[in-house]
């Protein structure tokens, strides 16, 4: 009788729980059972597993195997626990030492050749397996990288089966040749990192340069707003007629945005990762990311779905980065209406018949709208033929309680011909605004600090109301528009925390009455003179 064990970790989301790979060999006839509730793929891994070990020069052991998952409540899945299973079979046949790879972490899917092919949700496997206490962890080769951006974790990355046997048998290290792609044809070894059939997120451009601002023709409030929206993390909605530059000004946002910290930038490649979007040769996304989901866009593909257990969805992959809504009217209601929950909590809760799972979701919300369903009403020229009938129920479709969480209400109008032309001023480009931000972020990471919140978009409506309160008489205006019914209590304390990062961008201690009215023009969308034409205060 022959017993060994070593660890592998299950992903539910984008966490982790480390799993004991246990392998357990009586006499009898020979069979392999594997047991720990697995899936359709992770059963498979029987016949993989044979003939990988077979392939490398190690004997099957002809008795009755016994392969356990524990714990064996959690769904397990996928192929990554291949080379777990491998070495617990070769540790319980003794061509192993059991004591080699009981604290060993192996995440890999095993060829039939042996070789050993990377899989996806690295990143957060290793996080895993580091927060339970696990030091050394085995990966393909080909992730490597990506496993050591985890700290405080040695990783032994390998291509193939072979290979770790000769390292944990102290053997001399076999060669293992590399097989080039064709040219013009992708790696067929990096095939696991990404789902069939997907590709990245529209708009997620890794690697190429950003959009630039100053590529932007006129739009002051518009461009003003996004500095706001950049500084504070306020959530924006751009509301104006085709071809006025809204989805321009969206994808200029992310090049706006702070690089991510070290933590953020973990958190966002974890969920690209899992998700099968995270870029060949770029183990860690150190900028935030921008995804702009199609207006028929599913439920489950908006916060998360999927047969069995979720996974990602586009909230999740705009995580610390921008989530770009185009013709937000054209989405359904209730997929609209579920960005709610994540909007306030940073996060969204997914159940599904394969279980229950907490997703990261703390993205920066931008809406677009075309004022009509034909888009020209209110245009000089060619009119709009809507009803008025059609007008409102077009725009009705954003629910109150969803543009209640938003901050910044903007209108973009149509470029005019001198702006197009280049004839007016010089536009400030990407760099400029994004330094400005960048300073407004310190000077409320600093007001913050010994808090749990970071930008002012996070802190609540009380404590900017008693903690850190505003200029004397600041409030007078926001007042008024409550009393007469154009504020709710929640658009209030909105109010106050624009005017905060308004007051930021500008470098004052606090706000007074100009950053309030300026901060009610762009909670209301009501044009009360402040912003000139430079978009400036």
């Amino acid at each position: 009788m022959g017993f060994a064990r070593t660890c592998s970790v299950a992903l539910v989301g984008v966490e982790g729980v480390v799993v004991e790979v246990q392998a357990d060999l009586e006499p009898g006839v020979a069979a392999f059972t594997l047991v720990g509730l697995p899936d359709k793929s992770l059963s498979e891994s029987r016949d993989r597993v044979r003939a990988a070990l077979v392939n490398s020069g190690a004997e099957w052991p002809q008795k009755k195997l016994t392969v356990g998952l524990s714990p064996a409540s959690v769904p397990k899945g996928g192929s990554g626990f291949d080379l777990a299973v491998a070495c617990a079979v070769l540790g319980a046949a003794e061509r192993l030492d059991p004591r080699a790879i009981a604290d060993l972490v192996m995440i890999g899917e095993l060829g039939l050749d042996g070789r050993v092919r990377p899989v996806r949700g690295v990143l957060p496997a290793v996080l895993a397996a580091a927060d339970a206490g696990y030091r050394q962890v085995v990966v393909p080769e080909r992730t490597a990288a990506e496993a050591a951006l985890v700290p405080g974790v040695s990783v032994l990355g390998v291509r193939s089966l072979r290979q770790l046997i000769a390292v944990l048998t102290d053997e001399p290290v076999p060669e293992e040749d590399e097989d080039p792609p064709g040219e013009g044809r992708p790696d067929p070894m990096l095939a696991g990192l990404a789902l069939p059939g997907t590709a990245p997120p529209a708009g997620d451009r890794y690697g190429e340069r950003l959009p630039d601002l100053a590529e932007v023709a006129g739009q002051a409030r518009a461009r003003r707003a996004l500095e706001v929206a950049a500084a504070g993390r306020h959530h924006l909605y751009f509301l104006g007629p085709p071809g006025a530059g809204k989805t321009l000004l969206a994808e200029r946002l992310p090049g706006l945005l702070p690089p991510l910290t070290p933590q953020e930038s973990l958190e966002v490649t974890a969920v690209h990762s899992v998700a099968g979007f995270l870029p060949a040769g770029q183990p860690l996304i150190d900028r935030a990311p921008y995804c702009a989901p199609h207006h028929s866009a599913s439920m489950p593909s908006l916060v998360g779905g999927g047969s069995g257990l979720p996974r990602p969805g586009a909230v999740s992959l705009a995580h610390h980065g921008v989530l770009f809504m185009d013709e937000a009217p054209e989405f359904s209601g209730r997929v609209l209406d579920a960005l709610r929950q994540p909007l306030e909590s940073g996060h969204v809760v997914v159940a599904r018949s394969g279980g229950m799972m907490r997703l990261p979701a703390a993205f920066l919300l931008v809406l677009a709208a075309n004022p009509c369903p034909c888009g020209r009403h209110g245009m000089t020229g060619e009119g709009c033929q809507c009803p008025p009938q059609a007008v409102r129920r077009y725009l009705s479709r954003l629910s109150g309680p969803l543009m209640d969480r938003v901050d910044l209400r903007v209108r973009v109008e149509p470029v005019s011909r001198s702006e197009l032309t280049g004839a007016g001023a010089a536009a400030e480009n990407s760099a400029v605004v994004a330094a400005r931000v960048r300073e407004a972020r310190e000077r409320a990471a600093a007001r913050y600090v010994g808090t749990p919140w970071h930008t002012n978009s996070e802190v609540p409506g009380h404590e900017l109301r008693t903690r850190w309160r505003a200029g004397p008489e600041a409030l007078a205006e926001a007042e008024r528009d409550m009393e007469r019914g154009l504020l709710t209590a929640r658009g209030l304390d909105r109010v106050l925390r624009v005017a905060w990062t308004v007051a930021d961008l500008a470098g004052r201690d606090r706000p007074g009455a100009e950053d309030v009215v300026q901060a009610l023009e762009l909670r209301t969308g009501v044009l009360r003179g402040v912003v000139g034409a430079g978009g400036r205060p």
